[in-house]
């Protein structure tokens, strides 16, 4: 008995909690629910005046209940520009529609204050379809306005960062502008008897390049021109870029042969960086021009150290590359075989150096595919018989055309004799 006594204990306990909790939710009233529901409610007649309102949303007003039921319109608790709103837009969308949800508004407290809320509101109609009254739903959007507000800040912030952000990078542009003019020559020399015509095409303007190019007299019938390309991009590039020109510069006015120059220049390169533990490396061709007074041709003799070949563009609207197989890059070894090639312009006929950001362009739809030496000399014998600037024109617009296809910097060069006709008709205006 005692046995089956306890057994029952629990049950009774259980029961008892259950028929309290029961009852406690019988006593929880329709009407309670509404007075403390974490919204507001109204309710209005059909000309705004306000006929209940729930003890939640006067709270949030601060008012009393019989400062506001039968005393006051909707239109009362708001904003200013809450009730021009409420009258151009809410209440005749209201009227056309029955309903309207989730529209935002801010509603006056007693002490001055304004909380944001979102409105949604609803037409109640009698039996035999007559509008009687309408319920409105008011939501408090405080915590909803503090994101918003946080999150504008956040987005202002962004957008400042982002405009000092452009503007650094502008600067930034601008002085690694300035540095890459530098590292080039201002202008090139009138060398007598010819034509020369360059272009530097920046792939882009946020890297540094490293291409370089230079023409300058060194006695009195001779010329001195060179192209490269140094290793790497950047800072490190520049100094390199910087160092390699002065030294070629140098050089040719103690001994204006082109392989003399370039073992002076690779002599110079591999002393000083390969013990750095960075070793530092070019590509370059330099060479000298001599014109003939007598024939008004001029001759060239140059060498290769790991460049591209130079190409020649004949007056007869041929073009052909400059062969110079076997020429080391500058700087790698300590004693480095360069090699040589000559050549005589004739009248008309043009010499093309460039560097390889040219013929590495990618193209086609995926862009896999390379500009290639085969590309450049189909391009350029089809425009053999033009003298040097309009061949660096035509260079310049096909660079510009391989848009992000083209990776490396390109730095061009041409040399060119005039044409026969060009000279007399020169001449003749003189």
């Amino acid at each position: 008995m005692c046995g089956i006594g306890r057994q029952h204990e629990p049950q009774d306990a259980g029961g008892t909690t259950s028929d309290a909790v029961f009852a406690a939710l019988l006593e929880d009233s329709a009407e309670e629910l509404y007075e403390f529901a974490p919204c507001g409610y109204l309710s209005t007649l059909m000309d705004g005046t306000i006929a209940k309102i729930n003890h939640t949303l006067l709270d949030w007003l601060g008012l009393e209940r019989d400062a506001v039921v039968g005393r006051l319109r909707f239109t009362d608790l708001l904003t200013v520009g809450g009730k021009l709103y409420h009258e151009t837009h809410f209440a005749p969308l209201l009227r056309m529609r029955g309903e309207i949800n989730g529209i935002a508004l801010e509603v006056k407290q007693a002490d001055g204050g304004r909380i944001p809320v979102l409105v949604s509101s609803v037409v109640k109609h009698g039996s035999t379809g007559e509008p009687l009254l309408i319920r409105t739903t008011l939501f408090d959007a405080r915590d909803r306005r503090a994101y918003e507000e946080e999150l504008l800040r956040g987005r202002k912030v962004a957008e400042e960062a982002r405009k000092r952000a452009d503007a650094d990078r502008t600067r930034l542009q601008e002085a690694l502008a300035v540095l890459q003019q530098s590292l080039l020559p201002d202008s090139l020399p009138t060398v007598p008897g010819m034509e020369a015509a360059a272009h530097y095409h920046t792939a882009s303007p946020d890297r540094l390049g490293g291409d370089f190019y230079d023409v300058f007299p060194v006695d009195g019938k001779r010329f001195v021109f060179f192209l490269g390309d140094v290793c790497g991009k950047g800072p490190e590039a520049a100094a390199l870029t910087s160092l390699t020109r002065y030294t070629l510069r140098a050089a040719a006015l103690h001994d204006p042969d082109p392989v003399a120059a370039l073992t002076t220049l690779n002599k110079v390169l591999h002393e000083r960086y390969t013990d750095s533990g960075d070793p530092r490396y070019c590509t370059a061709v330099f060479g000298t021009l001599e014109p003939d007074p007598a024939t008004g041709h001029v001759a060239v003799h140059l060498a290769s150290g790991g460049h591209p070949p130079a190409l020649v563009l004949r007056a007869d609207g041929t073009a052909g590359y400059l062969p110079t197989p076997g020429g080391l890059l500058v700087g790698v070894l300590p004693d480095a075989r360069f090699a040589t090639a000559a050549t005589t312009l004739a009248h008309g006929d043009t010499l093309l150096l460039y560097t390889d950001g040219l013929t590495e362009a990618r193209i086609g739809e995926d862009r896999t595919s390379l500009y290639g030496d085969d590309g450049l000399l189909a391009f350029a014998t089809g425009r053999a018989d033009r003298h040097p600037r309009a061949v660096i024109q035509a260079l310049t617009g096909l660079l510009d055309g391989f848009g992000d296809g083209l990776d490396d910097d390109t730095a061009l060069l041409a040399l060119g004799v005039p044409a026969r006709s060009t000279i007399s008709s020169a001449t003749r205006n003189h």
